[in-house]
């Protein structure tokens, strides 16, 4: 039979671990919660920008059903299938910038899919109705200064564009104060590691057959020669330093 002294230790000891115990279970779901919050909140998302134009505004070098099938399925698709490889493999990366940085780390969903959002992101941006015709200003400048005129500027650039076999982008770049013309496979870009092209593009044309092949079938030369006439030349001039 216990004392009256041990029972009273007893009561005690049970109140302390009764009191003590809430405290450090709740302090443990708590950063539970947030460990799991913090895993579960991407760091980088892709978006698609709204379109400046109408699906029709840049006939009749691009036609509308194109242009509405380029944008609201091909283009929505990357923007999707990137965020979703973005979180289902914990990419952390906080940049487009970053993320292309790092193009070599990742998987091909995500590299495919991250370039197919951004580059189409600036195709949309440099064109525009009532385009075309030769830059002036800087740009004039910067391409008369390395090409030797706008037309070899463009014959280089058509060659770079019809020269990529199969799918893929031509460019125009600057690379340390330097123009250059170039091309990239599938969705790959010039801010990738992995691009032997690199350089801050300042022009981009789409010579994916989904591109042009509705209105333009196998005959992508005229699709490069017809794009001239919609070349947002301003929106080159605010990315050339």
């Amino acid at each position: 039979m216990k004392t009256r002294r041990e029972f009273i230790e007893t009561a005690v000891k049970a109140a302390l671990v009764a009191t003590a115990a809430p405290p450090l279970m709740a302090g443990t779901a708590c950063s539970t919660t947030a460990a799991a919050k913090a895993v579960s909140v991407p760091s980088l998302t892709f978006s698609q920008i709204t379109l400046p134009y109408g699906y029709v505004a840049l006939e009749p070098a691009i036609d509308a059903l194109t242009m509405e099938i380029h944008y609201s399925r091909h283009h929505a698709a990357y923007v999707k299938n990137v965020n979703d490889a973005i979180t289902a493999e914990g990419i952390a990366y906080t940049s487009e910038i970053e993320f292309f940085a790092n193009t070599s780390r990742l998987s091909a969903k995500a590299r495919n899919n991250g370039g197919g959002a951004w580059n189409h992101n600036f195709f949309w941006q440099v064109m525009k109705p009532g385009g075309g015709g030769p830059p002036a200003g800087k740009v004039a400048e910067a391409l008369n200064a390395t090409f030797g005129s706008f037309e070899k500027f463009k014959e280089q650039f058509a060659a770079a564009a019809m020269g990529r076999f199969g799918s893929g982008w031509a460019w125009l770049v600057q690379d340390n104060g330097k123009l250059k013309i170039g091309s990239t496979p599938n969705q790959d870009n010039p801010l990738m590691d992995i691009s032997e092209l690199k350089g801050t593009p300042l022009l981009a044309l789409d010579v994916w057959e989904h591109a042009y092949y509705l209105k333009y079938q196998n005959k992508r030369n005229e699709y490069i020669a017809n794009w001239w006439s919609v070349v947002n030349w301003d929106e080159a001039a605010k990315r050339l330093s």
